[in-house]
C-alpha cells in the first residue's frame, strides 16, 4: 500500500479556495506567451549573428547568460513571494520579459544583447518561481500533481510555439521584425494576466497552517526536501543540459552512418520539437497518476528509470531504437520536473512556497547551465555513447535517490500513524 501524504493543505482553514480551472488559463497563457522571445532566440541567433551584431563565438555566451543570473535571483524572488501578493510580483516579471526582448530588437551588439539576456533572466526567475508558487497557493494533496502538471504543460508549450513561430517568422519578416512582435506577445500575456488572474495569495496570520519542513524564521529544508532539490537537478542536467546540447551530434552520426538526405539541423529541431510535446503531456499525466495513486515517490522513480533506458537506447545504432530513447528521456524529463515541483508543494506551507520554489528551481538552473559545459568537456576524452552511458547511471542514481526518500516518507508516515 503506498504512503499517504501528509501535508499542511490537509489541515482546516477557513480561506475559501480559489478554483484552480480559474487560475490556471491566464497563468499559463502569460507564461506561455513570455517564452516567445527567449525560444525565438534559441532557435535563430546562431544563424543570424550579423543582424544581431555578435560573433558567432559569442552565441554560447548571451545565450547562458540568463541561466547564469538565474541562479542568484532564484532565491531572492522566493523570498520576495513569501512577503507581497502574488500579482505584484508576477505581473511585473511579464512585463519586464517584454522589455528584454523589445530589447534584442531595438539594440544590436554584444553588450546591449548580454543586458537584455540579463533582464530576461530577473524576468523569468519572477515568472517561473512566482507561477509555480501561484499554482501551489490553490491546489491541496488530492489534485495538487494535475494542476501542477498541467502549468509545466503551458511551459513545454509556449517553448514549443516559440521556436517554430519565431522561427517561421524570422524567415518571412527578418531577425528584428522578429522580436518585436515577441515583445508584443509577451505584453498581450502580460495584460491578460493583468486583468483575468486573481490574487492567490491568504494575507490571514489564521489561514497559515503550522511551519513544515522543519523549518523556522531561519530556512532550514529537511533532508526531504534537499533529495527533491537534487532531483530537479540531475534531471534538468540530462534533459534540458547534456542531450538538448549533444542532439545535434548524435542526429549528424546517425545520418551520416545511414545516408539519410535530410539537413542535420532540420532533422534536429524535429527531435527537440518532439521531446517537448512527449514533455508536455508526460508532465499532467504523471502528476494526475500520482494523485489517483496517492504516491509522489513511487511515479517519480518510474519516470527515472524510464529516463535511464531512454539513455542506454541512445547507444544503440538503430534509428528506431534512438527515437524510442529519445522519446523516453522526454517522458522522464517532464513528468519528473512536474512531480518534484509538485512534492515541494506537500511538504511545505503557503509561508514558505517562494523559498522552497525559488531553491527547486536554482537547482535546475545550476543543473541546465553545467549539462553542455560538462558534455563537452567530457567529449575530449570519452565518447558520445560513453557520455549517454554515464548519463544513465546519474538517472539510475537518481532513481535509487527517490526510493530512499520514498522508504524514509514511508516509515515517518507509520511512525506518526
Amino acid at each position: 500500500m503506498p504512503a499517504k501524504m501528509n501535508s499542511p493543505s490537509k489541515q482546516k482553514s477557513r480561506r475559501i479556495r480559489i478554483n484552480p480551472g480559474r487560475v490556471l488559463l491566464p497563468l499559463g497563457l502569460g507564461t506561455a506567451l513570455s517564452l516567445m522571445g527567449d525560444a525565438t532566440l534559441y532557435t535563430v541567433l546562431p544563424t543570424h549573428t550579423a543582424e544581431a551584431g555578435i560573433t558567432l563565438a559569442a552565441v554560447g555566451i548571451i545565450l547562458s547568460a540568463n541561466r547564469v543570473i538565474r541562479l542568484f535571483l532564484n532565491g531572492p524572488a522566493g523570498y520576495a513571494y513569501d512577503r507581497s501578493p502574488r500579482r505584484r510580483l508576477f505581473i511585473p516579471a511579464l512585463f519586464i520579459g517584454a522589455l528584454s526582448t523589445a530589447m534584442y530588437a531595438a539594440f544590436s551588439g554584444f553588450w546591449p544583447l548580454l543586458t537584455g539576456r540579463l533582464i530576461w533572466g530577473l524576468a523569468w526567475s519572477g515568472i517561473w518561481v512566482g507561477g509555480a508558487t501561484i499554482i501551489l497557493d490553490v491546489t491541496n494533496d488530492g489534485d495538487r500533481g494535475r494542476w501542477t502538471g498541467l502549468y509545466q504543460t503551458w511551459f513545454f508549450l509556449g517553448a514549443a510555439l516559440g521556436a517554430l513561430a519565431g522561427g517561421w517568422l524570422t524567415d518571412q519578416v527578418g531577425y528584428s521584425t522578429t522580436m518585436w512582435i515577441g515583445a508584443a506577445v509577451t505584453a498581450l500575456g502580460g495584460l491578460a494576466v493583468l486583468i483575468f488572474l486573481p490574487e492567490t495569495r491568504s494575507t490571514r496570520k489564521e489561514d497559515q497552517p503550522p511551519l513544515q519542513l522543519n523549518i523556522s524564521e531561519k530556512w532550514r529544508p529537511s533532508g526531504e526536501f534537499i533529495g527533491v532539490i537534487s532531483l530537479n537537478g540531475i534531471n534538468r542536467f540530462i534533459t534540458a543540459g547534456v542531450i538538448a546540447a549533444t542532439l545535434a551530434l548524435l542526429v549528424q552520426d546517425q545520418l551520416t552512418a545511414n545516408n539519410v538526405l535530410i539537413g542535420v539541423a532540420t532533422a534536429t529541431g524535429i527531435l527537440l520539437g518532439l521531446r517537448t510535446i512527449l514533455s508536455m503531456f508526460a508532465a499532467p499525466m504523471a502528476g494526475s497518476l500520482s494523485d489517483r495513486l496517492g504516491n509522489r515517490w513511487g511515479v517519480t522513480i518510474a519516470g527515472l528509470v524510464i529516463g535511464s533506458i531512454g539513455m542506454l537506447l541512445l547507444v544503440r545504432n538503430d534509428p528506431i531504437i534512438i527515437l524510442i530513447g529519445i522519446c523516453f528521456t522526454a517522458v522522464a524529463g517532464g513528468s519528473v520536473q512536474a512531480l518534484v515541483t509538485t512534492r515541494t508543494g506537500d511538504m511545505v506551507n503557503e509561508a514558505q512556497r517562494g523559498k522552497a520554489i525559488g531553491l527547486l528551481h536554482t537547482a535546475g538552473d545550476l543543473g541546465s547551465a553545467l549539462g553542455p559545459v560538462t558534455a563537452y568537456a567530457l567529449l575530449r576524452w570519452i565518447t558520445l555513447n560513453d557520455l549517454y552511458v554515464l548519463c544513465a547511471l546519474l538517472f539510475a542514481l537518481a532513481a535509487g535517490l527517490a526510493l530512499s526518500m520514498y522508504l524514509q516518507h514511508r516509515n515517518t508516515s507509520k511512525t506518526a500513524t
